[in-house]
């Protein structure tokens, strides 16, 4: 994984380490990451900050064998699409688990995703685990 820019790595801790997304009062729709802009009323949309609750279900899934760069040593793990329970669907890790299967409850947790080096950045954010 390349090494990311201090900068952006402290503008993401919010939708990283809280799971804050937005929410459109226009349509009622949330969104996460966050979305300046609702992707439904453009310009006439409300937008505001929303806390998600960390809770969901998945939604799909997939065995990782063979792990990207920096990666290698996770192997074997679960990467699977989460959908909130506010509506919203991302990608996340599941830990604590060999087995899922689609609709399985979930909660966020936080963790170590990786580090760029043993003097580098360490970066956090969330996982899921089965409830």
């Amino acid at each position: 994984m390349p090494s990311e820019n201090l900068a952006i790595t402290w503008r993401r801790i919010p939708e990283r380490y809280r799971l804050v997304g937005t929410f459109c009062r226009n349509c009622q729709t949330s969104y996460f990451p966050a979305r300046k802009l609702c992707p439904k009323c453009r310009r006439k949309g409300k937008i505001e900050q929303k806390q998600f609750s960390g809770r969901g279900k998945i939604y799909s899934f997939t065995e990782v064998t063979a792990g990207p760069s920096g990666f290698e040593k996770q192997t074997p793990y679960i990467l699977a699409i989460v959908e909130l329970e506010e509506g919203p669907k991302l990608t996340a890790q599941i830990v604590g688990a060999r087995k899922v299967k689609i609709g399985d409850a979930v909660e966020a947790v936080f963790r170590k995703i990786i580090e760029d080096s043993e003097e580098g950045l360490i970066h956090y954010g969330y996982k899921f685990r089965l409830v």
